[in-house]
C-alpha cells in the first residue's frame, strides 16, 4: 500500500469517529480531535460512544498505534498533513445549515498552520462553504501557498457506516489544485488500488481486489452539491414510495410487490423503495431543508423538496390514524413499541419518526412500553421513564399484556420474532407494523390482526385468510 499520510479528524461523532477508525484501518496515522474532554477520555479508555458494526473492533485494533484522541486542535493541526472537518452542521431556524461549528474550527486551524496543509470538508455542507473556509483562513493571515481547501463528502449509512466507508460505491474528491487532489487520492489509494482487500483482517463487503471503488475528481462546488443532491434524491425516493403505498392501500394492492417491480428496473433500483413511517435521522431532514434553502437563495424554484418534506410529515400522521383505527381509543391502553431509533442498526434518535409516534401516544393517554436494542438510553433523555412510559430489555416484555404491538424501526430481530410466543404474550393479538417486516397472510394464519403500510389490513379470521388467496 501507499505511504501513510498524517491525518487529523476534527469531530468524533458518527462521521468523524468512523472516518478516523477507517483511515487508520487503511494504514494512516490519525489524530481524532474533539472539544468534549469527557468524550475524549471515554475514547482513550476504550469506550465507543456510538453504535456501529465493526467500529469497536477497529478502534481496539488501532487505538494504541494508529489512532489517538485529543482535545488539542492546535497540536493536531501542526502534526498533520490533512485536516478533515467533521463537526456538526445542524439545521437552523431558517432551514439552512448552521455552519458556526465549521467556522470556529476553521479559525482555530488557521491560527495553527505552520506549513502546507489540506483542509477538507467532511461534514455535509452547502455549496460555497469551501470558499467561506478559504476566506476565514486568509483573514487569519495564512498565506495562500500554505493551504488548500477540498471537499470529500461522506456517503455513510448509520449502522453500516464502517462497511460503507471501506466498501463505498464511490469516493468523491473535490479539489481546485493538483497538489490537494493528489494528496487526497493517496489517502484513498489502499481502497482504489484494491490493496486493502488483500489483507487478512480486511472488513468484508462488496468491494475486492478486482473490483475496487472508483474515485471521482471534481471541483469543490460539484463535490458539495453531490452530497446534498444525493441525500435529497434518496429522501425523495422514500417519500415517493410512501405516496405509492397510500395509493396501494386505497385500491387493495401490495406496495411490496409494486416496489419490487419498480426496483427491478435498472434505471430506478430497489434501494430506498421501502414504504414505512417516513425518514428521519441526522441527514435527510436537515439536508433536504438545507438544499431547498440554497436553491431559494440562488433564485431557483425547488418546491419539489417542500413536497418531499410535507409527505414525510404526513406519513407519520397516517400511521397514527392506522393505530387509532385498530384501537379506537387510546386512554389507558397499554401499547408495546418495538424500535425507537430512526432506523434499525443505529442508536441515533435524531428526528426519529418512532419517537414522534410515541410522544403522540403519550399525549393521547396511552401507557407505552418500549424496547430498542441500542437506542433506549438516548431515548430516555428525550422521553424520561414515567408512570406512562417504561423501557424494557426484551421485545416480548414490550408485548406483555399489551393491547397492541407497534413495530417502528426495522431492526433485524424485529422481523424474526417467535410469533407463537408473541401471540400468547399480547393481550390482544394486534400488530401494527410501520416497517412491513412480515407477510400479511402469514400473520393472519397465525391468528393476528395485522396492519402495515401500503397493504390492506388483515384480520384474524379464517375467512380473511382465505380471502387473501383469492385472485
Amino acid at each position: 500500500m501507499s505511504q501513510p499520510v498524517s491525518i487529523a479528524v476534527v469531530g468524533s461523532g458518527y462521521v468523524g469517529l468512523v472516518a478516523a477508525a477507517c483511515f487508520a484501518e487503511i494504514g494512516h496515522r490519525v489524530i481524532c480531535v474533539d472539544n468534549d474532554e469527557t468524550k475524549v477520555k471515554v475514547l482513550r479508555e476504550g469506550g465507543v460512544p456510538i453504535h456501529e458494526d465493526y467500529l469497536p473492533e477497529l478502534l481496539n485494533r488501532h487505538r494504541e498505534n494508529k489512532v489517538e484522541f485529543t482535545s488539542d486542535l492546535r497540536s493536531a493541526t501542526q502534526r498533520s498533513q490533512v485536516i478533515f472537518i467533521a463537526v456538526g452542521t445542524p439545521q437552523s431556524k431558517t432551514g439552512s445549515a448552521d455552519l458556526s461549528y465549521v467556522d470556529a474550527v476553521a479559525s482555530e486551524i488557521a491560527r495553527s498552520i505552520d506549513d502546507y496543509k489540506v483542509i477538507v470538508e467532511k461534514s455535509t455542507v452547502p455549496v460555497y462553504t469551501n470558499e467561506w473556509i478559504r476566506r476565514v483562513i486568509e483573514r487569519n493571515g495564512v498565506p495562500k501557498e500554505l493551504f488548500d481547501i477540498a471537499s470529500n463528502p461522506e456517503f455513510l449509512r448509520e449502522g453500516t457506516a464502517v462497511v460503507d466507508f471501506l466498501h463505498t460505491d464511490r469516493i468523491v474528491i473535490g479539489a481546485e489544485s493538483e497538489r490537494a487532489g493528489s494528496l487526497l487520492s493517496t489517502i484513498y489509494e489502499p481502497l482504489t488500488s484494491g490493496a486493502y482487500y488483500r489483507l487478512p483482517q480486511a472488513v468484508p463487503g462488496t468491494c475486492d481486489e478486482k473490483c475496487p471503488p472508483p474515485l471521482l475528481l471534481t471541483s469543490t462546488k460539484a463535490a458539495e452539491l453531490i452530497k446534498h443532491a444525493s441525500n435529497a434524491f434518496l429522501a425523495m425516493k422514500i417519500s415517493f414510495i410512501n405516496v405509492v403505498g397510500n395509493i396501494c392501500e386505497a385500491v387493495g394492492a401490495d406496495v411490496e410487490q409494486v416496489s419490487r417491480g419498480m426496483g427491478m428496473d435498472s434505471r430506478i433500483g430497489p434501494k430506498f423503495l421501502r414504504a414505512g413511517i417516513g425518514y428521519g435521522g441526522s441527514c435527510f431532514p436537515k439536508d433536504v431543508a438545507a438544499f431547498r434553502y440554497v436553491a431559494e437563495q440562488l433564485g431557483v424554484d425547488f418546491s419539489l423538496l417542500k413536497e418531499v418534506e410535507e409527505i414525510n410529515e404526513e406519513q407519520k400522521k397516517r400511521f397514527f390514524l392506522k393505530v387509532r383505527s385498530a384501537l379506537w381509543t387510546f386512554g389507558g391502553k397499554r401499547i408495546g413499541v418495538l424500535g425507537l431509533s430512526f432506523k434499525g442498526g443505529t442508536d441515533d434518535i435524531r428526528d426519529s419518526p418512532a419517537l414522534d409516534i410515541v410522544e403522540q401516544l403519550l399525549r393521547e393517554g396511552s401507557n407505552v412500553i418500549a424496547y430498542d436494542p441500542a437506542a433506549s438510553e438516548r431515548a430516555k433523555e428525550v422521553i424520561p421513564p414515567s408512570r406512562h412510559m417504561s423501557y424494557v430489555d426484551d421485545p416480548y416484555a414490550a408485548a406483555e399484556d399489551a393491547d397492541a404491538l407497534l413495530i417502528l424501526s426495522d431492526w433485524q430481530e424485529f422481523g424474526e420474532l417467535d410469533l407463537e410466543k408473541l401471540h400468547y404474550t399480547l393481550r390482544y393479538p394486534i400488530v401494527i407494523d410501520g416497517r412491513n417486516l412480515y407477510d400479511p397472510l402469514q400473520m393472519v394464519e397465525r391468528g393476528f390482526t395485522y396492519l402495515s403500510v401500503g397493504r390492506s389490513a388483515s384480520h384474524q379470521t379464517r375467512d380473511a385468510a382465505l380471502g387473501q388467496r383469492l385472485p
